[in-house]
């Protein structure tokens, strides 16, 4: 079984900075893509960032220059450095891996529980 999860969340004022943390445990022998995604109140969950095992990146067009995903492979663990944080930033966010438990498995999804970020003043 593999889990994950997710720290760093908080109230932050608008312009100010959040480090989100996923930390994935449990019978693991590969992870490829990691994510964060969020969903808002009333909105459907949306994509924010995703990095691949090469390091590549991908961002929303609402967080690019504001928002860093990066990765450390030996603590498999992918971060979500947040600045210049606005009201319309505020959502539960959640990490996702693609994780491979053993060489002969398939890959599975699996999604943290989501760690609340709110900007306000």
């Amino acid at each position: 079984q593999v889990q994950l999860v997710e720290s760093g969340g908080g109230l932050v004022q608008p312009g100010g900075s959040l480090r989100l943390s996923c930390a994935a445990s449990g019978s693991i022998f590969r992870i490829n893509d990691m994510a964060w995604y969020r969903q808002a109140p009333g909105k459907e969950r949306e994509l924010v960032a995703v990095i691949d095992t090469v390091t590549s990146t991908n961002y929303a067009d609402s967080v690019k220059g504001r928002f860093t995903i990066s990765r450390d492979n030996a603590k498999k663990t992918v971060y979500l450095q947040m600045n210049s944080l606005n009201p319309e930033d505020t959502a539960i966010y959640h990490c996702n891996m693609r994780v491979w438990a053993s060489p002969l498995a398939s890959g599975l999804i699996y999604w943290g529980q989501g760690t609340q970020v709110t900007v306000s003043s």
